[in-house]
């Protein structure tokens, strides 16, 4: 063996050896984040300072030992097809055993092994990392930059990106996983996919119906809206001039507190004098917007309008931070559950219960742009303002209308089961569901009628009064 072949084998050993700690630091240093780095100065490890740099400017950081793994590998690899096509003969074989031993070297001493160690010890392998990567590109200088440059504008699209998100799904992917290896608790992976899901929420998915409020007349005492608060239990109730539609501002209970505690003779005065000018959002605004401004202006509640100028509705803080945080109950709160399983695998569930969320308990999947809750679905199916009892079967569940509640006697629970499959013809080809002339046997026939029996619809009346926050 002549000198000149020991000499390209300590080449080859001395730039595998290079290669392999640089493959190491790209590793380590794509598993350390910014925080990670400052948490490290907190605890007062050697050498985090110079971490802490190094995450500041990661990109550059990171395409150095880049640049630096891709120098050694290649020098190493030529190195081996020099001496193998100069000691073997003929010329193929010694190339060919050149192939070998670089694909070797390569994917064992530069893929695996370092890679391995890097995702073993990201902290520590990063912390000597930093020690000379952060002299080293100061001595190349821009050259690093230089190259990722003409990189990018080589490149079709956008270039490197800034960060290791290219998108929300992969950061949301990263959430699911850290579930799964038990980093985070299954109720921090569900807020944070709430806070992405709230910014494709609208106001329309999260007020409190028209149907469901609580107001008080403008020319009602202070006295009768101060009852009306503590009976209802909510702190903040719309002022309505005549209607629903017309809300002229909110009163709050501790204004009708103050004022009854300073003058017992303010009980008589109209509650306008005491009311507050109302904030008036659109059904459509975003509720990840509509928070912001929220918190921005210092109010708790807003009236929700519709396309046309009517009031759809009511929207608290409070209403938008359970999308988040999931319900907030206080102690007005009913801890009524919106769904109820039976003995006999059949469900009970609230008329309020949203559409998707009541197919999940049948593994269906309901996309009805009509209506949003199962009681929703219930009067579209009947055809007809629902009563208790009315039953009607959608998509093989059959849906029964039981309990009703407020001045409306609006349909409260609805009793949910899977109908069972049975042959829809006889053997003789005729469909045993229908008579001979071709009307529901008798005994078939459901009342699913919604009207009173003189046509009028069920819980026609008065105004209707319910919850909000």
């Amino acid at each position: 063996m002549n000198a000149t072949l020991l000499q390209q084998l300590a080449g080859v050993v001395a730039l595998v050896a290079l290669a392999w700690v640089a493959a190491c630091a790209e590793t380590a240093l794509s598993r350390v984040s910014r925080f990670t780095a400052e948490d490290a100065v907190r605890e007062g490890r050697r050498g985090a300072e110079r971490l802490l740099v190094l995450a500041e400017d990661h990109t550059r950081y990171f395409n150095l030992t880049l640049l630096i793994r891709m120098i050694c590998e290649m020098g190493a690899a030529v190195l081996i097809t020099v001496a193998c096509v100069g000691g073997v003969r003929p010329l193929w074989r010694g190339g060919l055993l050149a192939v070998l031993i670089t694909v070797l070297v390569s994917y064992v001493a530069i893929g695996v092994s370092p890679r391995t160690v890097g995702r073993q010890h990201p902290l520590s392998v990063s912390i000597a990392a930093a020690a000379v990567l952060v002299p080293l590109a100061r001595v190349l200088g821009p050259l690093p930059k230089l190259l990722i440059v003409l990189g990018n504008a080589l490149t079709p699209g956008k270039g490197f990106r800034e960060g290791p998100f290219a998108s929300e799904a992969e950061l949301r992917s990263l959430v699911d996983l850290a579930e799964a290896n038990a980093v985070i608790e299954e109720e921090e992976r569900r807020m944070v996919h709430s806070v992405f899901e709230l910014g494709d929420t609208i106001v329309r998915e999260v007020m409190v119906p028209r149907t469901d409020m609580v107001d008080v007349e403008q020319h009602k005492t202070v006295r009768q809206a101060l009852t009306l608060a503590l009976r209802s239990g909510f702190s903040r109730i719309p002022v309505i001039d005549g209607g629903q539609d017309d809300v002229v501002g909110i009163v709050y209970l501790k204004d009708l507190s103050r004022r009854v505690h300073i003058s017992r003779a303010a009980e008589s005065e109209p509650v306008s004098t005491v009311m507050r000018p109302a904030t008036f959002v659109p059904d459509s605004k975003p509720a990840a917007d509509l928070l912001r401004e929220m918190q921005r202006d210092r109010i708790h509640m807003a009236v929700v309008v519709d396309e046309y100028g009517g009031t759809a509705g009511l929207i608290t803080i409070e209403d938008i931070l359970e999308e988040i945080v999931g319900e907030i109950a206080d102690e007005y709160d009913r801890a009524a559950p919106s769904v109820e399983p039976l003995p006999d695998g059949a469900f009970r569930v609230t008329a309020r219960l949203p559409v998707d969320e009541f197919g999940e308990l049948f593994g269906l999947e309901w996309q009805d742009e009509d209506v949003d809750t199962v009681g929703g679905l219930l009067g579209k199916a009947l055809g007809k303002v629902p009563i208790p009892g009315a039953t009607v079967v959608v998509d093989g569940i059959r849906l029964t209308a039981e309990s009703a509640a407020g001045r409306r006697n609006r349909i409260g629970t609805v009793l949910a089961e899977r109908v069972p499959q049975e042959p829809s013809e006889a053997p003789d080809g005729r469909d045993d569901s229908l008579d001979d002339d071709g009307a529901a046997p008798a005994g078939d026939r459901r009342d699913g009628a919604g009207a009173d029996a003189d046509g009028t619809p069920a819980g026609a009346g008065n105004s209707p009064t319910g919850h909000h926050r």
